[in-house]
């Protein structure tokens, strides 16, 4: 099970009543980060024994605030705010819609903030049907990967109406550096697509790099300390060039998961005319991972095709 390393200090909002819904590698230490920082907590996950253990893992540190419930609706019931991380544009609407979805359990000006990575499109359409049952969406994908999430310091970008964001944004902060609206419902999901586009091309970037230099003969550990000195500093560089020299994968963020995140891009592309001709080639070259069976792998995993 994932775990969390408690911050030094939550400065959150005083206590509420919350719900979260999935507990993967990033949903589970968010959780934990709001049961921490005094929340009570109801818990929803599609594996139920996922949700047991987190209540029995708060259980063992003496903490009773959070329970499981067996379906989002119930999660949602009482609830002044709902948070979800689950997978994809469809498994979100699983657990937002329908007689079990946690819209029939919300109350009116509960606030839902979503941190699935999911389509700007999907993110206006529960928006909307949120409102017309007089509660508030707020689109909010993470930034910072399972690490982020654990250590409490994600960094979310948030789409939605600025009244329900300053309601939720000091709850969110239990599990964040950074909390920031940044438009109208579906300017979270976009800007996190920008995210993705950058991520793509500094990977592979760094992959040619590392290639390139080990090719020539480098100690590429040191060249990777003075660079970081430099220009073509970056996070990337900091935290997986060396796990890349190392030809170590098997951590991070998945290129399943990057391969879904590049096709929300590429068709938010389409429908909005951006060129991306090097987010298009990467993603192919993610592909290829794939082929190789490495769709597990740390997104860092792009140097094998050129080893």
């Amino acid at each position: 099970m994932p775990h969390v390393n408690p911050k030094a200090s939550y400065d959150s909002a005083p206590p509420q009543r919350v719900a979260f819904i999935g507990l993967g590698v990033m949903g589970w230490p968010m959780a934990a980060h709001l049961v921490l920082a005094g929340h009570t907590v109801t818990v929803y996950n599609r594996t139920a024994a996922k949700a047991q253990a987190l209540v029995q893992a708060m259980a063992e540190r003496g903490i009773d605030r959070v329970r499981a419930a067996a379906t989002p609706r119930a999660a949602a019931e009482g609830a002044s705010f709902v948070m979800a991380c689950v997978g994809n544009d469809d498994d979100l609407r699983s657990v937002v819609l329908g007689p079990d979805g946690a819209l029939a359990g919300m109350g009116p000006d509960t606030v839902f903030a979503d941190h699935t990575t999911a389509s700007a499109e999907v993110a206006r359409e529960l928006y909307a049907i949120a409102r017309e049952r007089g509660c508030y969406f707020v689109d909010a994908p993470v930034s910072g990967g399972q690490a982020g999430a654990e250590n409490g310091q994600l960094t979310i970008m948030c789409g939605g109406d600025e009244a329900p964001f300053a309601r939720v944004q000091p709850v969110m902060a239990a599990y964040a550096r950074a909390v920031t609206r940044l438009g109208d419902s579906g300017a979270g999901q976009l800007a996190k697509m920008v995210n993705q586009i950058c991520i793509a091309g500094l990977v592979q970037g760094l992959s040619e790099a590392i290639a390139f230099g080990q090719r020539a003969g480098l100690d590429m550990k040191r060249v990777l300390d003075v660079l970081g000195q430099g220009a073509a500093q970056s996070w990337q560089m900091d935290h997986r060039g060396k796990t890349m020299v190392e030809d170590r994968f098997d951590f991070g963020f998945a290129v399943d998961w990057m391969r879904k995140d590049l096709d929300l891009v590429l068709r938010e592309a389409r429908h909005n005319g951006a060129r991306l001709p090097v987010t298009a080639l990467v993603d192919q070259f993610y592909a290829d991972v794939q082929a190789m069976g490495g769709g597990r792998w740390d997104t860092s995993s792009l140097i094998r095709r050129l080893r």
